[in-house]
């Protein structure tokens, strides 16, 4: 997080061309933010969830988590418990039924093999009946972070005929003097 920005002057604004300025500019810093999906696949058609509590619960019942539309999916279906491996990152456990004594009817299918529990993996597809699927992504994205801009090639130029007229420009005006008698 940014905590301070440079102050802005008058200063830091050139003309390099009658009506055109050059102003220097905030450099943005990109972080990579990893995001962990389920995407459900059921008789409603395809629902994306985003992942970020330490487990859910997949099943018919309307007190699972996430809630599969299915009469091929057990009322507790499944389990997903969340990791934390030693670099810290984190990652999805898959576990068929409530995790401790009731499994699922049909269980977890991962490459014809069925499952009691499997560590999931960003592309991952479980089947968990006849056209009911879950699939896990583990996504990166960069978010972009404001930094003060040191880099003296890092421009923008103005055009003013692109300004609107009621925002004021950062050149100083100066208004003629007018002479009035005393």
């Amino acid at each position: 997080m940014l905590e301070s920005f440079p102050e802005v002057s008058a200063d830091s604004d050139k003309i390099i061309a009658p009506g055109v300025y050059l102003s220097f500019m905030i450099q943005p810093v990109a972080h990579a933010k990893a995001e962990h999906y389920l995407i459900v696949k059921d008789n409603r058609g395809r629902k994306e969830f985003l992942l970020s509590e330490k487990s859910y619960t997949l099943g018919r019942s309307t007190n699972c988590d996430i809630i599969i539309k299915s009469q091929f999916v057990s009322r507790h279906h499944a389990t997903l418990i969340r990791h934390r491996r030693e670099d810290n990152s984190f990652y999805y456990e898959i576990i068929d039924g409530n995790g401790t004594d009731k499994v699922s009817a049909n269980g977890l299918l991962f490459n014809h093999k069925k499952f009691s529990h499997y560590n999931l993996r960003s592309g991952d597809e479980i089947i968990l009946g006849p056209q009911v699927s879950v699939v896990y992504q583990y996504r990166q994205r960069s978010e972009f972070m404001s930094a003060s801009g040191n880099d003296p090639f890092d421009i923008t130029l103005i055009d003013p005929s692109m300004m609107d007229d009621d925002i004021p420009t950062m050149m100083p005006t100066t208004q003629p003097q007018r002479n009035t008698p005393n």
